[in-house]
């Protein structure tokens, strides 16, 4: 079987920086236990902003500036950095909530050699989860998605289950 896991954003900011919440960093154990034990292939998405953040539509409209490339807050938490490094895993660099990027290497990938399933998990369910997760959907729409509803966090617990149902509804399985 050959599966694929995207681990979203898990960076200190969301964990325990500028948009830290208490269920980001309460995930954090388990999401790195399934990386940990992950046989399939493996990818991270991170949330690259500049220093001119607050100048930007996603900065006006969310004024905390937050995982500005290079700085502490940016970097994948903990021993998830050491892992994505040890194994040579592929991150991409998203300066926007969805990665278009991956939804186009995830088709090129599934085109040498199809993927039985793609598996999400991270932060934030809410924002950056749901857009990735409906992304790689459109892209392989035949290719079944599932979200870990239990290894996400969102903006709050009620946005968190809202962004769960909303991906039922587009056909993304939550386990």
């Amino acid at each position: 079987m050959h599966e694929l896991l995207v681990i979203v954003d898990m960076q200190n900011d969301f964990l325990t920086g500028a948009l830290g919440t208490a269920e980001g960093q309460a995930i954090l154990p388990a999401v790195t236990d399934l990386v940990r034990g992950w046989a399939g292939e493996l990818v991270f998405t991170r949330d690259t902003h500049t220093p001119d953040y607050l100048n930007t539509q996603e900065g006006k409209n969310l004024p905390v500036v937050h995982c500005v490339k290079g700085t502490e807050g940016w970097q994948l938490a903990g021993e998830l950095d050491a892992l994505a490094k040890e194994r040579g895993c592929k991150v991409f660099d998203k300066p926007a909530f969805g990665s278009t990027e991956l939804a186009h290497w995830a088709a090129a990938r599934h085109a040498r050699q199809p993927f039985d399933r793609i598996s999400l998990a991270g932060v934030c369910t809410d924002i950056c989860v749901i857009s990735n997760a409906l992304l790689l959907k459109a892209a392989l729409p035949e290719v079944p998605v599932q979200v870990y509803g239990s290894l996400c966090a969102g903006v709050s617990p009620e946005s968190h289950t809202r962004a769960l149902e909303a991906m039922r509804v587009c056909q993304v399985q939550v386990v």
